[in-house]
Order: C-alpha cells, then sequence, then structure tokens
C-alpha cells in the first residue's frame, strides 16, 4: 500500500488525509500530517528565504 499524502486546506485551515478538495484550496502534498499542519509556515520560510537570496542577487548585479 502507498503511503498516504496529506494536504493543507487553506480554506478550512484543516489538514486533509488524501486529496479531498479542489486544488484552488490545497498546500502539498506533504508527506506526513504534521508537515501539512504546518504548510503556512514552511511556505513563509521559503518565502522569506527567496527574498533574501534575490536582494543578494540584486545587490551583486548593481556592484
Amino acid at each position: 500500500m502507498a503511503n498516504p499524502e496529506y494536504w493543507y486546506n487553506t480554506k478550512t485551515g484543516e489538514v486533509e488525509k488524501g486529496r479531498q478538495s479542489g486544488w484552488t484550496d490545497l498546500m502539498g502534498p506533504y508527506p506526513t500530517e504534521e508537515e501539512a499542519r504546518n504548510a503556512l509556515t514552511t511556505a513563509a520560510k521559503r518565502n522569506e528565504a527567496f527574498e533574501s537570496e534575490e536582494e543578494a542577487w540584486e545587490d551583486d548585479w548593481e556592484d
């Protein structure tokens, strides 16, 4: 049996085991329920890292 996938539903704030809702309301898939529960935090950290990398790239470009 394949491992289940977990999804974070942005509309309800709930974690779904298996995709149960429309794709416009979901983030994932994640391998564990805990990772799905932390989807918004993970996305925020990735956005911060990207913005920092982008700023560094722009600073290098201007030099």
